[in-house]
């Protein structure tokens, strides 16, 4: 059963690792009608170009941004593996995710970076940089807030999840809002499509603190240093 949609108008805030570098390519060729006749010629003499573009083929042309800051929308749908699914999409295809508010992207990141330093037995110490985007979307997404699904928002098992996502996607839907599993009361969304949102600006850029068991502290490295307490 497909949800209702509703109009989703927002400031939306992403926190992402802030060790990937802008894509040149997306950033300084406005028009991405001449991405791949110009990534064709490149990758001849640049062969670690391709790895840093990612699949082009996965976004259709007239879904594709380019500009200033676009390396941050189009990454997320070029740059897919089966072994990065997540709750909205199974790794065959992208997606991008942002949070209604700064503090539900904070508490949603801090849950994935916790769980992957647990994976890899991180030692304690500051283990991530990451810089906050913000930037606005207005579309209509399909709708999951209402208490009608939740067998999508399960805190572990995607594979409802990602078989609606499918199912929306080839609809020709643009993404799907959903209230945050990570953080009560918060609202997030998952977009299909690069041209779904406005391009972002910077904010914050701030370090996760890793304890051996969960992250605890984050610095505001953007805000002299501040150190502020994590409570989950």
């Amino acid at each position: 059963m497909r949800a209702p949609t509703s109009q989703v108008a927002w400031s939306y805030h992403r926190l992402i690792n802030s060790a990937y570098p802008p894509i040149d390519l997306f950033e300084d060729i406005a028009d991405p009608q001449d991405w791949l006749l110009l990534a064709s010629a490149e990758v001849k003499t640049n062969a670690r170009l391709a790895e840093t573009i990612g699949n082009l083929d996965l976004v259709p042309p007239e879904r594709r941004v380019g500009g200033a800051g676009a390396s941050y929308v189009m990454a997320p749908f070029t740059h897919v593996s089966l072994d990065r699914p997540g709750r909205f999409h199974d790794g065959t295809f992208g997606a991008f995710y942002a949070a209604a508010g700064y503090e539900t992207a904070l508490f949603e990141t801090v849950h994935h970076q916790a769980r992957f330093c647990r994976a890899t037995a991180e030692t304690p110490g500051w283990v991530a940089d990451l810089r906050e985007l913000v930037g606005r979307i207005d579309i209509a997404l399909d709708d999951l807030r209402d208490g009608n699904f939740a067998a999508l928002l399960d805190p572990d098992d995607y594979t409802a999840s990602q078989s609606y996502a499918r199912e929306v996607r080839a609809a020709g839907g643009d993404g799907i809002v959903y209230p945050s599993v990570r953080h009560a009361g918060g609202e997030c969304f998952a977009a299909f499509h690069p041209d779904v949102m406005g391009i972002p600006v910077q904010g914050r850029h701030l370090s996760y603190h890793w304890d051996g068991g969960r992250i605890d502290r984050i610095k505001d490295l953007s805000d002299g240093h501040k150190v502020y307490q994590i409570d989950l």
